[in-house]
């Protein structure tokens, strides 16, 4: 078995062994490009690695514990995640270390060198899939790139890569995966030369930028850029930008810092300098015989080429579903950090504001012209909302999944959701939310008076510290009525909620701060004196995400819920004139029945919908999901469906639901395990489950369909099984 081979030696014979990257490079060193010394590890590498030790049958059983088509983006992100967690935990065969290792040493010693993918069918003119595996710069000494080639195994499970399983022919059986080590070339100035313009096939396009070419490829560095006509190289034109940041070598990684004002006045590459990549990109084009995407670095005047890779020819279907929206959710740090500011300092305290003078107005007093007018201002005002939510604060949430990817790669714990623990630090106001139900429970409880008023309905309003706390809660977050929302209609919902709390021990506190102080400082540990500012930057920053995870869908609610206060004011009011409006009415609707008495819309008639209900006499006894919360719990199912009240869950029963929104998550002190339709473990129902210790299976098709409330079931959080009785 060839393991590792020098690219000098790589013929086109070598293809499948060594992908298109390292077999491309090779070419363009025989034909006499200069290119950094570099070494492939093949895929007999992987094949040996994965088959030895294990990881084959591992991966196997991971990708299928459900049907792919069943997963959403949240399932394929934790699958990954799991999967690399195996890479990382896994060390290489002694064999297979001395095999790679004194070819490496030999050639690099100490030297800084590129780890980098190199798949069969990664690059070619057919299709490009560059961006989902992974490279890594600045890696030195042979155990540390063992290590990084072992992370670059991992990455052909990544996420975006199982997005894109079927064009990649992604089988656990037949994928494999070389890896091509470079010395690592630290040009002053670097870029790619788009051998085609896809807008316009007769131009070129250069896009340059200061320093290392890792700014251009993940988005931190704006590049400069030149358009030039592709028959004889004249320069079109070119587009300057503000140049602000480059991406520098540290002693153990790459770093953003701020580009020296000298260099930012003049671009990157003068006209002698943009001549020389043009011709570069002819000498490539003609060699493989189709236009070339090249990127390239200039160190010491001399113009290095670092890889070059067909240009696609198959445009991609416009129509293919929202993959390329999921794999825009993943941002880098820098971006993060901008949209955390952006939150914090703009989104939540306008959100606030909006909620706060919403509230103060008194939509009882309006005349019913003046009512239509403010159910539309809403309306707007909510939509405007809902549109934010879904530009920065979904996008946001890829902070808890960066620090999760950093945690589990530089501390390699056995548990890949260990890193959770850390940011449970972070106060939800779900959290806050249900510290003050219980607190109210707290009171009933020392209070036997105050618990016979409540069972039997009298009134509490001579027992002052609970009226007072009751009135405070159903201002700050509603009345417990409304789903997705933040309802006042009256406080009844949240009286039976206290009741029932009241009616069970109260809860230990779910945090215990002195363990995470010591795991917080086990995971500073890990990482050297220069880079501890950034392991503290990354946990705050994936703290914020967190806690907005859960809190932006709060102060969305309370708008909507300040929304459906004027809808339901106008409702009244129309029926009060003896009008109706029918089922499926629209803001709209209501808007001009207001406006003109004596208006009924007319409601397009629905098709009978089939009932999916399970009706079958043989029912599913077990069904799979993904392990959420750690813990086995039984107990009898509550399904929340369209007849569910919340106020109606009871201590110690196990909720099943499609989707568990955080304005529903005061329910989860009662429940005794959860179990959700919708995936991830990064979603609403996983993070209060792992808030509350509670057993949590999501990603279960057809939970709702298939439990029945009443049924015993057992949760298994550990391997993510339902269990029905």
């Amino acid at each position: 078995m060839r393991y590792i081979l020098a690219i000098s030696d790589l013929t086109e014979k070598d293809l499948d062994s060594v992908g298109g990257k390292a077999c491309s490079l090779g070419m363009l060193l025989k034909n006499g490009f200069t290119v950094p010394k570099a070494l492939c590890v093949t895929t007999e590498a992987y094949d040996f690695y994965v088959k030895s030790t294990g990881l084959t049958e591992r991966i196997s059983m991971e990708l299928n514990r459900k049907d792919f088509h069943d997963m959403r983006w949240e399932e394929l992100w934790d699958a990954s995640l799991r999967i690399r967690n195996m890479f990382l935990n896994t060390a290489m065969p002694a064999m297979l270390v001395t095999d790679l290792k004194k070819p490496m040493k030999d050639l690099f010693g100490a030297a800084a060198v590129a780890v980098r993918s190199s798949a069969p069918g990664e690059d070619s003119n057919h299709a490009s899939f560059a961006g989902l595996h992974e490279s890594y710069l600045n890696v030195r000494g042979v155990y540390s790139i063992l290590d990084h080639i072992r992370l670059v195994w991992a990455s052909l499970w990544s996420d975006a890569a199982l997005l894109y399983r079927r064009e990649l022919g992604l089988d656990v059986n037949n994928s494999s995966m070389a890896v091509l080590v470079q010395e690592l070339v630290v040009g002053s100035r670097s870029g790619v030369i788009f051998g085609k313009n896809p807008g316009d096939d007769t131009q070129m396009v250069i896009e340059a930028i200061y320093g290392l070419n890792q700014g251009l490829v993940d988005g931190t560095v704006e590049p400069d850029r030149w358009y030039l006509d592709r028959s004889s190289g004249k320069i079109l034109s070119h587009i300057p930008v503000e140049r602000l940041t480059y991406v520098v070598p540290t002693k153990s990684g790459i770093v953003v810092e701020n580009l020296p004002p000298t260099l930012g006045r003049k671009p990157p590459l003068n006209k002698k300098e943009v001549a020389g990549v043009y011709s570069l990109a002819e000498k490539a084009e003609h060699l493989f015989g189709y236009p070339q995407d090249v990127e390239w670095t200039v160190c010491d005047a001399e113009l290095i080429t670092l890889q070059s890779r067909p240009i696609t020819t198959v445009k991609p279907d416009a129509s293919e579903d929202n993959r390329s929206w999921y794999r825009s959710l993943s941002r880098s740090f820098e971006n993060l950090k901008q949209l955390q500011s952006k939150i914090e300092t703009e989104l939540v305290p306008e959100m606030i504001a909006v909620g706060d003078q919403l509230s103060s107005e008194d939509i009882f007093n309006l005349s019913d012209d003046e009512l239509a007018g403010d159910i539309e201002r809403r309306t707007k005002i909510f939509d405007d909302w809902e549109k934010a939510y879904w530009q920065y604060f979904i996008p946001f949430a890829h902070g808890m999944r960066l620090f999760g990817r950093v945690y589990n790669d530089t501390v390699r714990p056995h548990d890949p959701y260990e890193f959770m623990d850390l940011l449970r630090a972070s106060a939800m106001l779900s959290i806050k939310r249900n510290r003050m139900l219980e607190a109210m429970a707290d009171l009933v409880r020392k209070d036997k008076k105050l618990a016979e008023a409540l069972r039997s309905g009298k009134s509490t309003v001579f027992f002052v510290p609970f009226e007072r706390m009751i009135g405070e809660f159903v201002e700050t977050f509603g009345d417990l009525t409304c789903y997705s929302a933040l309802c006042r209609h009256g406080d009844d919902a949240v009286r039976n909620i206290v009741l029932e709390m009241a009616s069970r021990p109260a809860n230990e506190e779910i945090r215990h701060l002195k363990d995470i102080e010591q795991l917080e400082q086990y995971y500073f540990s890990f990482f050297p004196e220069e880079k501890i500012s950034f392991a503290k930057d990354l946990l705050d920053l994936a703290r914020a995400s967190y806690r907005l995870r859960d809190d932006d869908n709060i102060y969305l609610g309370r708008i909507k819920g300040l929304l459906l206060d004027a809808i339901e004011e106008g409702k009244r009011r129309i029926e009060l004139r003896g009008s109706y409006l029918p089922e499926g009415f629209s803001a709209r609707d209501l808007v001009r029945g207001l406006k003109e008495p004596g208006y009924i819309p007319e409601v397009p008639r629905r098709e009978e919908m089939p009932d999916t209900r399970d009706t079958r006499r043989v029912r599913a006894r077990q069904l799979i999901g993904q392990p959420a919360g750690s813990g086995i719990a039984t107990g009898k199912a509550r399904v929340f469906d369209e007849g569910f009240t919340l106020s109606d869950f009871r201590v110690g029963e196990i909720l099943v639901c499609d989707s568990l929104d955080p304005n529903m998550t005061f329910v989860i002190p009662l429940a005794a395990g959860i179990v959700e339709r919708r995936g991830g473990m990064l979603i609403h129902g996983a993070i209060i489950a792992r808030e509350y210790g509670l057993p949590c299976v999501t990603g279960v098709p057809e939970a709702v369909h298939l439990i029945k409330t009443g049924d015993q079931i057992t949760v298994d959080g550990y391997l993510g099984i339902v269990v029905i009785a």
